[in-house]
């Protein structure tokens, strides 16, 4: 039973673009946000390879596969809210509800028909743990006009705006995300290009290893000024907000065309970070604020983080643990707090982010305990 003198629970879960694993959180947002708990459960490496061969080639997919994919996913979200709710020790009873945003197989905002598209089935999540979930999260704004993403704008907003300073939030997580809070000005946010995923994908092919940690790889290489000339080139940097991108566009077949012959592997990899770097920090730079907080799994690339110091002297860049909350569960808490949001009836976007044509609910409802009363026929 719920307890009735402390404000409920929310759990967030959500993999991103990296698809490294389930990052899930629990959270209470009264009277100030709370990180109860919180775990990254990393995915089983048949599954993420499977996550990873879906998003290289989405377009041949049978349906027959993407159905399984997306039942064995909501399994792996169920199992991840499970072993949160054991061992943080709280009762199930307080949690009012599940936010998953399930895993991107494919984002395509733009164009005649656009849509976005997030694997792992809520109805699975809400069967095996018998709590209300949510999800289903970036198809509104979408179907409003909206870009359906960044969506964590909002959350940064409510927790980390300040009544004085104008400051920038910092997702690095596949993709690099801003979000710019001015005291007294509409929030603005977009996707600045990528962060992470080309570093990862590099090193996977050259190195058989998911990630470069610490950039250490790409420390040891020369950045070619030529290559990442010719790489900021790409029309995504110089387009005007509302804009999103993810793995479908910053991918390997992008970079496979733009990397000449004969490139050491090493230094196209120092490139990349410099790429990353550069490209987040040209979009900060518009914008003239001068305190940087990040989050994201990249806060942990000690190379990108020296990078981004680099390349904004002047500015302070440092995490979100600075303002209280854990860097690597920024955005499970923010899906945590959509789920909140949904259940409350307020709206989860923010048109001046995403473009959509107004406010709108985020998510739909599914699971959670009977309607009292009802029975069977």
């Amino acid at each position: 039973m719920a307890s009735a003198s402390r404000a409920p629970l929310y759990l967030g879960l959500i993999s991103g673009t990296s698809a490294d694993g389930i990052d899930a959180a629990l959270v209470r947002f009264e009277p100030r946000a709370e990180l109860v708990a919180a775990r990254t459960f990393a995915y089983e490496p048949a599954l993420r390879e499977r996550v990873l061969a879906f998003a290289r080639s989405a377009v041949e997919v049978a349906l027959d596969d993407f159905g399984r994919l997306d039942v064995q996913i909501g399994g792996a979200f169920a199992d991840a809210a499970l072993a949160l709710i054991r061992t943080s020790g709280v009762d199930a009873g307080d949690i009012a509800a599940i936010g998953s945003h399930g895993q991107t197989v494919c984002h395509r905002p733009s164009g005649p028909l656009p849509f976005t598209l997030q694997a792992g089935d809520p109805n699975v999540i809400a069967e095996r743990t018998g709590l209300t979930t949510i999800a289903d999260f970036r198809r509104a704004d979408v179907a409003a006009g909206g870009q359906g993403a960044p969506l964590l704008p909002a959350l940064h907003a409510a927790v980390f705006a300040d009544l004085v300073a104008a400051r920038a939030i910092l997702n690095l997580g596949g993709i690099a995300n801003v979000t710019l809070l001015r005291p007294g000005a509409v929030v603005i946010g977009f996707d600045t290009g990528p962060a992470n995923c080309l570093l990862d994908a590099w090193a996977a092919r050259h190195r058989g290893v998911a990630r470069d940690d610490g950039g250490a790889w790409a420390s040891s290489g020369t950045v070619r000024a030529d290559l990442l000339a010719e790489w900021l080139r790409e029309p995504y940097f110089s387009a005007s907000p509302p804009k999103s991108t993810g793995r479908e566009h910053f991918n390997l077949d992008w970079l496979d065309a733009r990397v000449p012959a004969g490139a050491a592997p090493v230094d196209v990899q120092a490139t990349l970070l410099a790429l990353s770097a550069r490209s987040i920090a040209d979009a900060l730079r518009a914008s003239g604020i001068r305190e940087v907080f990040a989050c994201g799994g990249g806060v942990h690339n000690a190379a990108l983080m020296s990078a981004l110091r680099s390349e904004l002297p002047g500015t302070t860049v440092d995490t979100t643990a600075a303002l209280g909350v854990d860097p690597d569960f920024v955005e499970a808490a923010g899906f945590a707090w959509l789920a909140r949001a949904r259940l409350l009836g307020v709206p989860g976007n923010l048109p001046s982010v995403t473009g959509a044509r107004g406010p709108r609910l985020l998510g739909a409802v599914f699971g959670g305990p009977p309607t009292a009363g009802a029975g069977t026929r």
